[in-house]
């Protein structure tokens, strides 16, 4: 098999605009949720550690699909695997908008979730293959600027859509736009390839749907059912037995699912870590901050979109910015700099209150952004960078993969840390109020008594959300230290794909 596959003179821009259009739709959808979380939970009246299964549920169906993504871009077309994903973002899309019921817009999103989940590492994987490693910042960089648009008007425009209409809007809205996509796709994408003989492992699909599905089940559990709950602690241990059996079938294996020896190349090691747990860090403010602004401040749905909307904004005109910083500087000085934003914006967020004013949120949240924006793209294009050519489908996969179960994981984690903190604070609020109330001799009405409990589940969730940003200094903190750590990559020969081959040979002479 060819170690180096050369980039093409001119580069397929036909092929990646229309690939970049439908991975723009399929970030946006995700954008236009966030916002719509509070009002979906008094709509299909269900609770925070519920509802936020139509992020980490979105994320689980990712994480499982993407391993797959390494063999179905080394076996089928362009073509073809765009048209699927295309087709599955599609019928999700429609079957959430049509949703009544909480059940079938979590499956609705689970669908969608399989077409995305093909469609960005495939996307990564046709950039890398058709921009030669000089010029891949800034080409990642004007990707960057075109996916991160769709995080600048998502939140806004999913305010003004669920004011003026309700939730399902937000599907109904996009359905039309992916089914021009899918077929500007269907006319537009002519590429051919030529038919590989490859067989998909079962087993090891089998050991990551498991692993990463109960690693999720369990951490997303912890908050209404308690750390203790069998529930809890046993799908955490079948999960991670399973993943540890999966990771070790795919290093015995010539043709792994997921190829796990390229974490040999250290620099890809070492962006893929940074970039899992920023992604833990990142998604915190994305489902926190608006259940914040919504549910305690009671800020409409509009104005808590246009309170993400600079943050965005900044994020998008940075990505080229970044893209040709890295090519001349490469990551370590800009993954600092973010990072180091990162941790102290995350640690002001971990000190909101009942007056926290609008324009300190929006400063505080758009300094935050700035700061994200100048690690993910450089980092992980710099660990991708140390790979030889063969290993780009894997790395995409695996780099997916992880900031989607760590961005999974990640979510369920820190609203588990929210919602235990705030049943922990209320218990607390609700001691010291009936011991006031005693010491003042005072007796509480009926009335006094509904209006204090309101009140102390307020003041409670607060310091709950408080508790969670407040986890999410020491997570970036660790990915601050890792950044110290980053050297410039440089594509190296393919020595680990042709180790099993040497050791036959080794095997046969020795015989």
């Amino acid at each position: 098999m060819q170690q180096n596959i050369k980039p093409p003179d001119k580069p397929p821009y036909g092929i990646i605009a229309v690939l970049i259009v439908g991975a723009f739709i399929a970030f946006l959808n995700n954008t236009l949720l966030n916002i719509a979380l509070p009002s979906i939970m008094i709509d299909l009246e269900v609770e925070a550690t519920t509802v936020q299964w139509l992020t980490t549920g979105f994320m689980l169906v990712s994480g499982i699909m993407i391993p797959l993504s390494a063999y179905l871009i080394q076996k089928y077309s362009v073509r073809r695997l765009f048209l699927t994903a295309m087709a599955l973002f599609t019928a999700g899309t429609i079957l959430a908008g049509a949703a009544h019921i909480f059940p079938v817009l979590l499956a609705g999103r689970m669908i969608q979730a399989s077409g995305t989940a093909i469609m960005m590492p495939l996307l990564m994987n046709v950039m890398l293959i058709s921009f030669p490693i000089e010029k891949r910042g800034t080409a990642m960089g004007v990707f960057g600027l075109v996916l991160m648009f769709a995080p600048a008007i998502g939140p806004t425009l999913s305010g003004w859509l669920i004011e003026h209409y309700d939730w399902r809007m937000l599907f109904h809205f996009v359905t039309p736009i992916a089914a021009i996509v899918l077929l500007l796709g269907f006319f537009m994408l002519k590429d051919k390839k030529e038919k590989v003989k490859m067989r998909l492992d079962v087993i090891s699909l089998s050991l990551s749907s498991i692993g990463f599905g109960g690693l999720l089940y369990g951490f997303s559990s912890a908050g209404s059912k308690g750390w203790e709950s069998p529930h809890v602690y046993l799908t955490l241990t079948i999960g991670l037995i399973s993943l540890v059996v999966f990771i070790l079938r795919q290093l015995s294996q010539d043709n792994p699912m997921l190829n796990f020896r390229i974490y040999k190349y250290p620099m890809f090691a070492l962006s893929s870590a940074i970039t899992m747990i920023v992604t833990m860090a990142m998604f915190s403010g994305m489902l926190l901050l608006p259940i914040y602004v919504q549910t305690i401040r009671g800020i409409s749905p509009l104005d808590a979109g246009l309170l993400l909307l600079p943050g965005a904004i900044v994020m998008a005109i940075m990505s080229p910015i970044t893209g040709r910083l890295f090519d001349k500087f490469g990551g370590r000085a800009l993954a600092i700099a973010g990072l180091a934003i990162t941790v102290v914006t995350s640690y002001y967020f971990s000190k909101l209150s009942f007056e926290t004013s609008y324009t300190q949120l929006i400063i505080l949240y758009t300094v935050r952004m700035f700061g994200m924006s100048m690690v993910n793209m450089p980092v992980s294009t710099n660990g991708l960078n140390q790979l030889p050519t063969l290993y780009y489908p894997h790395g995409t996969a695996m780099n997916n993969t992880m900031q989607q179960v760590s961005g999974a994981i990640g979510t369920a984690l820190l609203v588990t840390v929210m919602s235990m903190r705030a049943e922990t604070h209320g218990k607390e609020l609700a001691e010291s109020a009936l011991k006031e109330a005693a010491a003042a001799g005072k007796a509480v009405t009926p009335a006094a008594m509904a209006e204090m409990k309101q009140h102390i589940a307020m003041q409670a969730m607060l310091e709950g959300i408080n508790d969670a940003f407040f986890v999410t200094v020491f997570i970036s903190l660790v990915a601050l230290i890792l950044a110290f750590f980053i050297k410039r990559a440089k594509q190296e020969e393919d020595t680990i794909g042709r180790q099993p081959a040497k050791q036959k040979q080794t095997n046969l002479a020795n015989n």
